[in-house]
């Protein structure tokens, strides 16, 4: 192989690597045997997420996660292979997936990464079944407002008691 191949092919596993440290979660999925139509529409629908969707040699997969630290996921590096890439919230590759995976049944689930931890295919599934982050900030909204909410209403009941002993 001549030299120029061999450069390119480290500034390629360099840039993966720095993806892989990068990435808040990691999702490596066999899309092998989606149509044209679902690889369209599921790259769209993981773009609108905020999130990176590439295919990449396994060689150079391998090599990136050897790189970063992330041994484990070197496992998946079988077979056709594409990864999913999410520096910001957590759950969108998943979320997004797994959705798609069940009308495209030819998506299968590998594994992945999660805040630098190795995930399986069910873990990543759990992880898809909770609400995004804005949904998670609502329930948390919700639960702190109860208490003020609580009291409004005790002293509403005080002050409206007091005015019919009043009367």
């Amino acid at each position: 192989m001549s030299e120029a191949i061999i450069a390119k092919k480290a500034e390629q596993v360099a840039i993966v690597a720095e993806k892989m440290k990068a990435a808040s979660s990691i999702v490596v999925v066999d899309s092998r045997g989606l149509t044209v139509d679902q690889d369209t529409v599921l790259r769209r629908n993981l773009r609108e997420s905020g999130v990176e969707f590439k295919v990449i040699k396994n060689s150079i997969l391998s090599r990136a996660a050897e790189k970063a630290g992330l041994e484990d996921l070197k496992e998946l590096f079988v077979g056709p292979s594409a990864v999913a890439f999410s520096n910001e919230d957590v759950i969108a590759p998943a979320k997004v997936i797994s959705e798609f995976a069940k009308d495209a049944e030819a998506l299968e689930i590998k594994g992945g990464v999660v805040d630098g931890a190795f995930t399986s295919v069910e873990e990543i599934n759990a992880l898809a079944s909770l609400p995004n982050k804005e949904g998670m900030l609502s329930m948390l909204l919700s639960v702190l407002q109860a208490p003020v909410r609580n009291v409004a209403y005790a002293v509403k009941a005080v002050a409206e008691s007091k005015e019919d002993g009043a009367a």
